[in-house]
């Protein structure tokens, strides 16, 4: 991975959507069933604030929640995770080590072989189809 990159709310915000500001900058989610559609094709997901590679196609899987799910990171380094006790419950968030940017949650209860189960907002991927 390269440097860390750190940017004001401005700078940030000058970059990207009021969504994406919403769910990267500020820790939001986004509804589900409302960005998880991303073509099938073979690509990678990168960071939408940073372009740091996240998640290969080939680890989404249909977890029927709303949101993109991945059984594991295409780099390890590159997602960081830290405890969240919001909604009176603690859970276990996912960030782009890079940038700081909220990405989502991962849970115990995803495919084999990993049995997890990265639940990402879309709004926080951008899209990179494989070249042919």
């Amino acid at each position: 991975m390269t440097d860390k990159i750190i940017k004001t709310d401005l700078e940030w915000r000058e970059q990207l959507s009021d969504l994406s500001f919403r769910v990267t900058r500020k820790g939001g989610t986004e509804r589900p069933f409302t960005n998880d559609n991303f073509p099938k094709q073979n690509g990678v997901f990168s960071c939408i604030c940073c372009d740091t590679e996240l998640f290969d196609s080939s680890h989404k899987f249909d977890s029927g929640t709303g949101w993109p799910s991945f059984y594991q990171p295409k780099v390890e380094e590159n997602i960081g995770e830290k405890s969240d006790f919001s909604l009176f419950r603690k859970r276990t968030e996912v960030i782009c080590n890079r940038c700081n940017a909220h990405l989502g949650h991962v849970f115990p209860d995803g495919p084999k072989p990993t049995g997890l189960r990265y639940c990402i907002n879309g709004a926080a991927l951008k899209f990179n189809p494989e070249e042919s």
